[in-house]
């Protein structure tokens, strides 16, 4: 519930100081929580879409023009907007990798449970989280396979024909394997409902996380609308 009240917080969020301020409490959070160094590696990826943003919003946006290219002019409300929206997703994948990143997916499965979220949505979201990585693994050992028969990707039909199959044959596999897993779960006598894990008591230090992000969230929520 923390996890989502702060990123609530962070995405109501107007102004760019603030924005940073909140990018750099996420920080702070994530460095008392000791995430490891796959955190950082991941955002890479995040960082890397945000910078579409900054490729498209400034020639997109009307505003003061800062720079030109050819018939294209980058105004800086574009600018602005593309900073804010980028502190902004940050911030808020850092404060989920903190609070809830390292949570095992059947633990999480019964929070969302306990939190009254929908059912299908729930199984769905921890069937995903539990079999993700084995969709990975599959699509790997395909990718070797390839490579052990001497393919190498260029920029041509054949490449682009050998990566269709290459999607083709994870996607059936996938699909062999949610049918075992199905006739597995019926097995055991499912009928509809996943089984959820007993939660623990709350302790006193979760109610003080708990009522730290609160207070962190309204406090930057009335910073950005003084």
């Amino acid at each position: 519930m923390s996890a989502l009240l702060a990123v609530a917080a962070v995405s109501q969020l107007r102004t760019l100081p603030v924005s940073a301020a909140a990018f750099a409490l996420a920080i702070l959070l994530v460095i008392i929580a000791g995430a490891d160094r796959r955190l950082w590696r991941r955002m890479l990826h995040v960082e890397g879409f945000m910078l579409l943003l900054f490729v498209t919003l400034p020639f997109t946006m009307q505003g003061p023009v800062v720079a030109t290219l050819g018939p294209l002019a980058a105004s800086s409300t574009g600018m602005e907007r593309a900073a804010l929206i980028a502190l902004k997703v940050s911030a808020s994948v850092l404060t989920l990798s903190a609070l809830i990143g390292d949570i095992d997916p059947a633990r999480l499965g019964a929070t969302l449970h306990a939190l009254r979220v929908p059912e299908r949505f729930n199984r769905l979201f921890v069937m995903t989280a539990r079999y993700v990585s084995l969709i990975r693994d599959e699509a790997r050992r395909l990718s070797e396979s390839m490579r052990a028969r001497g393919f190498r990707p260029g920029s041509n039909r054949h490449t682009w024909r050998s990566y269709g199959h290459l999607v083709g044959m994870v996607l059936v596999r996938a699909l062999d394997r949610a049918e075992r897993v199905e006739e597995a779960m019926l097995c055991r006598g499912y009928a509809g409902r996943y089984p959820y894990a007993v939660l623990p008591a709350l302790l006193r230090r979760d109610w003080m996380l708990f009522a730290s992000v609160v207070a962190c969230g309204i406090l930057i929520l009335a910073m950005d609308r003084l």
